[in-house]
């Protein structure tokens, strides 16, 4: 992990492996270089994964709010790293950030993959596409988001002070990036024809946060997608099934 600077911010960013470049956006739980996914994409890819904005230590400015606001940042890391064609991945919210990002430079990516992303707006104007997580107590939002919740529940008398401090940032930079309006761009709909690379929107089978109905909707707003399933997962694939994600997003990565 190392810090660069762009257009005045300061960001940490991750980069490890070894072939051609991948860049990953995370979701709202930010981005750990040790979990074991990233290890074995990196097997066969490049890794570039910044910490967006308000995440980890990356700092955040005041004219920063929106999703679409750090994709435009993102244009000169893009820039920064050389990556004139690369591979893209982005998870949740990274998979929103990742959408617009994809609307500005479609030429530079090669193949797109979404984990369960989200950012549109598909169903009435009083109906909730998303549940709202900033409504739920903490053990309902975690049946949302793992098969299996017991499992990864942090244990905050076991985090230091650093950590601890990191995942309450996290959850205050998500609140304010996808709040008003609820998790999505109402414009970002009407710029997604422009991604004509081929993408993969991939969702876990017990994911409750981002249904099957929603994830399907999406994909269909771009001309060269479809959706696929990974099993004894929810909102979080890469986290709870590694290996048969990395298996799953390398192949469809490598064509």
């Amino acid at each position: 992990m190392g810090t660069i600077t762009l257009a005045g911010v300061a960001l940490d960013v991750w980069e490890s492996g070894e072939g051609p470049p991948l860049l990953f956006l995370h979701g709202a739980g930010g981005f750990r270089g040790d979990q074991p996914f990233v290890s074995l994409l990196g097997r066969h890819r490049r890794i570039i994964a910044p910490s967006h904005p308000g995440f980890g230590a990356s700092a955040l400015p005041d004219w920063m709010d929106r999703p679409e606001d750090i994709a435009h940042l993102y244009l000169d890391l893009l820039d920064h790293y050389g990556l004139r064609r690369f591979d893209l991945i982005g998870a949740s919210l990274g998979g929103w950030i990742a959408a617009e990002l994809a609307t500005m430079v479609p030429d530079r990516i090669v193949r797109m993959l979404l984990i369960a992303p989200v950012g549109v707006k598909l169903g009435g104007r009083d109906q909730l596409d998303i549940p709202d997580i900033f409504a739920m107590p903490d053990a309902t939002v975690e049946k949302l988001l793992y098969h299996e919740p017991d499992r990864f529940r942090p244990d905050p008398s076991k985090l230091s002070d650093a950590d601890l401090t990191v995942m309450l940032r996290n959850r205050e930079t998500t609140a304010l990036l996808t709040w008003e309006p609820y998790m999505h761009n109402p414009k970002l709909r009407h710029r997604l024809h422009r991604i004509t690379c081929p993408s993969l929107f991939l969702r876990g089978e017990h994911d409750g946060l981002v249904s099957a109905a929603y994830t399907e909707g999406y994909a269909r707003l771009l001309p060269n997608a479809r959706t696929a399933t990974i099993a004894a997962a929810a909102h979080l694939p890469q986290v709870e099934q590694p290996a048969a994600f990395a298996d799953a997003a390398l192949a469809f990565l490598n064509g």
